[in-house]
């Protein structure tokens, strides 16, 4: 597509790729700037499911004006391709900050978490759910401030996909909540969930639940209390890491009542501020019964692709699509790598 266009945007180079989009920089001569557009498979733009459900997903999501919510400025089909123009972010993102050798420092930790929770409190309260909270899909700028991208998309992604498998468990298995693993509704707990298994990241540089299998480590998610990340950090006051384990409770009522009093919760926790007692991270009976049952429908609908070993990250293929920017995190069902 390099040197080609879509609508009136001029194709300069790909700039990434992957299960979900393939990513270019592109030339806006009507405004002199340069923004990414990321153009999803042609198998997409043959569905008129999706066609539908990704037009009024991308005009609920271009209403949303906040500052660490990545813009979209435009979407289009042509030529068998569904595309949406984004601004143009070169600064890597909050997968790469954690990759570094060094650990992040908490000043970072906590201004990410701050602008990642003040983004999905404002989607929330205006109806929308991101479902796909991780590293890779929060991006920087050169002052390693994050913004949030791909919101709701691999949702509507995977759901077209869930309807032709029969499968309906859709996300990334290192940061499913327990709820998304089962394949329940999701409220806005459920992305709270996931920033929290972020946070861990971010503070030890690895998720919390390590499986060589994806299934594994949704059984993890379900089951597993969350480890220590004192084990890997042992200057994070223990007030901080009930922080952790109450923003990754099994049932979404344990939670925090939104992301930005968990992240207010936890930079108080490192100022040694005291907090309230927390939650037991004991599996209720009524939640363990719900989960019973997820794990039978999951032998029901088994696929041997289910035990295919994971990468490090403990979230590789399984028999869902999940499209992202990087297939090899994704549960997925057509071959990308």
């Amino acid at each position: 597509m390099i040197g080609s266009k879509l609508a009136h945007f001029e194709i300069v180079e790909r700039i990434g790729a992957g299960g979900m989009a393939m990513v270019y920089k592109a030339y806006d001569p009507t405004v002199d700037r340069n923004v990414a557009i990321k153009v999803l498979p042609e198998q997409y733009a043959n569905s008129d499911e999706f066609r539908v459900r990704f037009e009024r997903e991308v005009q609920a999501i271009g209403k949303l004006e906040h500052i660490h919510i990545l813009p979209i400025h435009a979407y289009g089909e042509q030529d068998n391709h569904v595309y949406m123009v984004m601004r143009l972010m070169q600064d890597g993102t909050l997968k790469d900050l954690i990759k570094a050798p060094d650990p992040m420092p908490y000043d970072d930790i906590v201004r990410i978490l701050a602008q990642v929770a003040s983004a999905l409190d404002y989607a929330h309260q205006h109806g929308i759910l991101h479902r796909d909270i991780k590293p890779a899909n929060i991006l920087l700028d050169q002052s390693n401030n994050g913004y949030l991208a791909d919101f709701g998309i691999a949702h509507i992604m995977g759901e077209v996909v869930a309807n032709l498998t029969g499968n309906a468990i859709i996300g990334t298995p290192a940061y499913m909540s327990p709820e998304q693993c089962m394949g329940e509704d999701l409220s806005p707990a459920s992305d709270q969930y996931s920033l929290g298994v972020v946070l861990f990241e971010m503070i030890t540089s690895q998720t919390p639940f390590q499986h060589k299998r994806p299934i594994g480590i949704m059984h993890m998610h379900m089951l597993d209390p969350v480890p220590s990340a004192r084990e890997y950090r042992s200057d994070l006051p223990e007030l901080a890491q009930q922080v952790i384990d109450r923003v990754m409770a099994k049932e979404p009522a344990d939670r925090y009542p939104n992301c930005m009093s968990m992240a207010a919760a936890f930079e108080q926790a490192l100022a040694g501020k005291g907090l309230r007692r927390l939650a037991s991270q004991r599996v209720p009976r009524q939640l363990r019964s719900r989960i019973d049952s997820a794990l039978a429908s999951v032998q029901l609908n088994r696929n041997p692709a289910d035990d295919a070993p994971s990468n490090d990250e403990g979230d590789s293929a399984s028999n869902t699509m999940i499209p992202g920017d990087d297939p090899s995190e994704r549960l997925s069902s057509l071959g990308d790598e």
